[in-house]
């Protein structure tokens, strides 16, 4: 696959994962710690993320649907 190509489907990707949780860019970028200039770039297709950022954003969010789904309560630590 080609790098555009793979640049649309990173950035498809990415906006799909925000809009499944319903969040604006600036909310998204707040909840994965991520500045929200960053995510804008990434967005816009300025900048190309590493493959393993979205695959760990990709994971945390599967991750924390999981938990809230099943009601799974973590200890914090302090």
């Amino acid at each position: 696959m080609e790098k555009s190509a793979q640049l649309e489907q990173q950035i498809k990707r990415l906006k799909q994962i925000r809009e499944d949780l319903g969040m604006n860019r600036t909310e998204f970028s707040q909840y994965m710690g991520i500045p929200l200039r960053t995510l804008e770039e990434w967005e816009a297709g300025r900048r190309r993320m590493p493959d393993y950022v979205l695959r760990l954003i990709d994971y945390y969010t599967k991750m924390e649907r999981i938990i809230k789904e099943k009601a799974i309560k973590l200890e914090e630590s302090e």
